[in-house]
């Protein structure tokens, strides 16, 4: 059995991120990037799934710049057998990022693709639903547990009326949620085995497949953290700011 799984590159969400000036990009310069959580989570699942059968061979797959390299070398630390680094440096929405992993299952032909339900810095959650309905196969998103049985998984999904469970047959293409399980650490035996591990890079331009972008991003601007206090010199002051909001704001300025 082979199980395919997508990692994005992103910003460690732990650190401060701020929009530029100007507001055309995000400043992330300053900011170490770690692999997406959620697909952390999906990684580790199917670790977990070959370690309960012992004949699964898991291969991680980044999508971008030079940069993915060390990712997916965590990844491989990790326990992936295998990884596979499509270079592009352009910047890509959830569709076309979702055609380019089908082009990777047609080359790989896993029986499972499972992957992050989201990313944390774009929260698109999109990808996996374009890709199954690309590859043409069923979709269990959003899953809490995974169970592989023969040529059939059983899918408890979170919903937001609680616990859905699904049947699916395999190739299916799975999306993991924040409680399917704890990501494990990279050990350092497994820092050192993930050097001889190997990485394969396809340039884009080897893929069947013209990115034809369907998303453009206008600006971006920072959120606010924290809401400003202010004082207020009596009890009816703060009577008027609590019932009469419109006219605090005028107030304020």
């Amino acid at each position: 059995m082979k199980i395919l799984v997508p990692t994005k590159r992103v910003p460690d969400t732990d650190q401060k991120i701020v929009a530029s000036d100007d507001g055309s990009r995000v400043n992330v310069e300053h900011i170490p990037f770690i692999i997406n959580p959620f697909d952390a989570i999906a990684l580790e699942e199917a670790v977990r799934i070959g370690e309960q059968r012992g004949d699964v061979e898991v291969v991680a797959v980044g999508i971008g710049g030079e940069g993915y390299e060390q990712p997916l070398r965590t990844a491989l630390a990790m326990g992936a057998q295998r990884a596979v680094h499509v270079r592009c440096d352009e910047s890509l929405d959830p569709w076309n990022v979702a055609r380019l992993l089908q082009a990777v299952v047609l080359r790989e032909t896993p029986q499972l693709v499972i992957m992050g339900k989201q990313a944390v810095d774009d929260d698109a959650n999109q990808t996996g639903q374009f890709l199954a309905a690309l590859l043409g196969w069923p979709q269990a998103t959003f899953a809490s547990r995974v169970v592989v049985e023969g040529d059939r998984l059983t899918v408890d999904r979170e919903t937001d009326h609680g616990i859905e469970t699904v049947r699916l047959p395999l190739p299916a293409v799975v999306t993991a949620d924040l409680r399917l399980n704890e990501p494990r650490y990279a050990s350092m035996a497994g820092i050192m085995k993930a050097r001889k591990k190997p990485l394969d890079v396809i340039a884009v331009g080897d893929l069947p497949v013209a990115i034809e972008p369907r998303l453009r991003v206008i600006s971006y601007r920072s959120a606010e953290s924290r809401k400003r206090g202010e004082r207020v010199k009596s009890v009816d002051e703060l009577l008027d700011r609590l019932t009469q909001p419109g006219a605090a704001l005028h107030k304020r300025g």
